[in-house]
């Protein structure tokens, strides 16, 4: 499910190496990218779990996968998924099927728009993560944001795919104090960006582009038509960027124009 987050950076990634994040990629700000990580705000503690008992023997009970037409058992890892065309009449799409369809929010979280927190309304804050630049690579163009983000009072909104799951984390486990002090130039100019890309908040624009892209994959299985998937390109190609002709660039080009949600 596409999900729309409201993307707020913090500070350095602080070095728990036990902390596994939920999702990992870049974040981009029209010509301007960084390695980021996603880190759940939140952790399942100890809870009670219950097993199902027959308290005739005492023995736990143990649920079976069954095939409803026949009734014999199946197992979990000949599934495949289905979608249900008419009754009993279903689009088969396995697991290298699904994985065609791969939008490019799968591994990039776009800045579309800033705009003042206090306009969106709390029905539409979903789950809270913490967003941290990943190693040293792009650490400078993260704290750039950040402080021009934080000058301006302004967040960010981005979309990304992921699928996830709760109790407060302490954000001192995600990240360190300090960021590296943006140069006043590098600053000037993402704040322009910012300037040039706010926005108000309208719900209206978001879409669920994943699920569109499920309902396109499940109509070309219908025609017959062949699913593959395409090679990802690969964002991260170690090369050292010129960030501050990144960011004249981006400001010359209009701070990225909004991509159509």
């Amino acid at each position: 499910m596409a999900k729309k987050k409201a993307a707020h950076p913090k500070r350095a990634p602080a070095q728990h190496k036990s902390l596994r994040p939920t999702w990992e990629g870049h974040l981009r700000l029209s010509l301007v990218t960084c390695p980021v990580a996603l880190y759940s705000a939140t952790e399942r503690t100890a809870e009670i779990h219950f097993n199902m008992i027959n308290p005739k023997t005492n023995n736990r009970i143990r649920m079976q996968t069954v095939d409803a037409g026949t009734g014999r058992p199946v197992d979990r890892g000949d599934l495949v998924r289905g979608f249900e065309v008419s009754k009993n009449k279903y689009i088969l799409l396995d697991k290298e099927e699904l994985d065609a369809v791969k939008l490019e929010s799968t591994r990039i979280i776009d800045i579309e728009a800033f705009v003042d927190a206090a306009t969106i309304d709390r029905i539409y804050w979903d789950e809270p993560y913490y967003l941290a630049p990943v190693g040293r690579t792009g650490i400078e163009a993260y704290a750039v944001i950040q402080a021009a983000m934080e000058k301006q009072d302004k967040v960010a909104l981005g979309r990304i795919v992921m699928h996830t799951r709760e109790r407060i984390r302490s954000s001192s486990e995600i990240f360190d104090k300090h960021l590296p002090k943006p140069e006043r130039g590098m600053l000037d100019i993402a704040e322009k960006i910012i300037e040039q890309q706010q926005a108000k908040f309208d719900p209206t624009a978001f879409k669920d582009r994943y699920e569109d892209a499920l309902r396109e994959l499940i109509a070309r299985k219908k025609k017959g038509k062949a699913v593959t998937a395409e090679a990802e390109p690969d964002e991260d190609d170690g090369k050292v960027i010129d960030l501050m002709d990144a960011l004249r660039k981006s400001l010359k080009g209009g701070g990225g124009k909004k991509r159509a949600a």
